[in-house]
């Protein structure tokens, strides 16, 4: 039983712009899913305090939608009686578990341009509601989500979960280098034509859906705005660290390996053309400069074990050459977003003509260096090659967006 009806299907060549949504909007503008499980007991104060703050607080028409997944006590009585009491309320109900299960299907029926979700503990102080949405309503974002990890946060919750929040989100920023803070916050609110692109894509539908989500998200070059919340954390809190702990981790793992495949780009996620849109200059700067550090780090140890079997010269032609390869690969992958094989070859092939010019111009500095010092110690060599290094780095990313990577 649901007041909500399904979403007429869509066809879609990218994602439209950002867009303010109307200020005399005649539906909601706003859907509030509360996913729940066996939760007679808090449901019912709680949309009761929720409906309480949007009616006085928010200035656009809303609404709350409880979507229960699976419950077997008088959870579904009582958000029944709840949307018959209240308009603004309305309930689905659905035969399996799963927090992201829920979610995308109550998500993916809502008529309303926002969308938005929290815990039904309301551990989240609800001031930060409209901060949250705000974004999305005027057209400046596309994902918002509350953090408990940034600075003007105010958290209250155990050692034990402090910990654990800390520890996954860093095992997020060092094994998928996310740029977001907080992965898990209950909070969080997405534009209903970003959530139509997103939600097909996502594969997880218990509590890694939020990760998933973001991941894929912010992959494809979509805003993701962050809102510090004031926390207290539910002390009757039912989840299974453990279980939630070991999913994550094979979530993790699998979106690794799907971002390893060339996976989200934003062509793929956002249609055709869009990626041009999305990863201008700068963000391709960024991610080549990483892929560059990388590199020239590889090419000094190399150059370092090399060197006493070869001679400077043939070890820094070695290492440029495993590297150049390990290099365009990378790029080709994670700075301009381009998968699978096609014209690969063609991209290797104009990546060793530009290794080409980078190994003249560090097998120059070589020459150089010996012809002006020719008694300079291995240390000073180590230097020269650095600074060459970097300046072919800058000339690499000239190439590489202007010719090798152009479409």
């Amino acid at each position: 039983m649901t007041k909500a009806g399904p979403l007429p299907v869509r066809e879609h060549s990218r994602l439209p712009h950002r867009t303010p949504v109307p200020t005399h909007h005649p539906e909601p503008v706003l859907d509030v899913v509360v996913p729940v499980f066996n939760e007679e007991v808090d449901l019912e104060p709680s949309v009761r305090r929720l409906h309480a703050h949007l009616r006085e607080t928010f200035p656009y028409p809303f609404r709350i939608t409880v979507a229960d997944n699976a419950s077997t006590d008088r959870t579904p009585q009582t958000a029944a009686r709840l949307a018959d009491e209240f308009p603004e309320v309305a309930w689905l109900r659905l035969a399996e578990k799963g927090r992201g299960r829920a979610l995308s299907h109550a998500w993916s029926l809502s008529p309303a341009p926002v969308l938005a979700y929290m815990d039904v503990d309301l551990s989240t102080d609800l001031t930060a509601l409209l901060p949250l949405v705000a974004p999305l309503i005027s057209g400046h974002s596309d994902i918002a989500i509350g953090t408990r990890l940034a600075p003007g946060s105010r958290v209250v919750r155990g050692p034990k979960r402090e910990i654990t929040s800390r520890c996954y989100n860093a095992l997020l920023r060092s094994t998928l280098a996310v740029g977001f803070s907080d992965a898990q916050c209950g909070f969080k609110a997405v534009r209903r034509d970003v959530a139509e692109r997103l939600l097909p894509l996502v594969q997880d539908s218990g509590w890694f859906f939020d990760t998933e989500l973001l991941v894929i998200a912010e992959r494809a070059g979509l805003r993701i705005h962050e809102v510090p919340v004031d926390w207290v954390d539910d002390p009757d809190s039912r989840v299974d660290l453990l279980a939630t702990a070991l999913a994550d981790l094979r979530g993790i793992v699998r979106i690794g390996a799907a971002l390893g495949r060339g996976a989200f780009r934003p062509a793929a996620v956002l249609g055709r053309g869009a990626a041009e849109a999305t990863d201008g200059p700068m963000r391709q700067l960024v991610r080549f400069g990483a892929v560059g550090a990388v590199s020239t780090l590889v090419n000094l140890l190399l150059y370092a074990a090399l060197r006493p079997l070869t001679g400077p010269q043939a070890a820094n032609a070695l290492a440029l050459l495993v590297c150049a390869v390990a290099n365009t690969a990378a790029n080709r992958r994670l700075t301009f977003g381009l998968g699978g094989r096609g014209h690969a070859l063609r991209h290797q092939g104009r990546g060793l003509v530009v290794f080409l010019i980078g190994l003249a111009l560090t097998a120059g500095s070589l020459a150089v260096l010996h012809h002006e010092a020719p008694t300079a110690t291995h240390h000073t060599e180590l230097l020269v090659l650095l600074a060459a290094n970097l300046a072919a780095t800058l000339l690499r990313f000239v190439l590489f967006r202007m010719w090798v990577f152009r479409a």
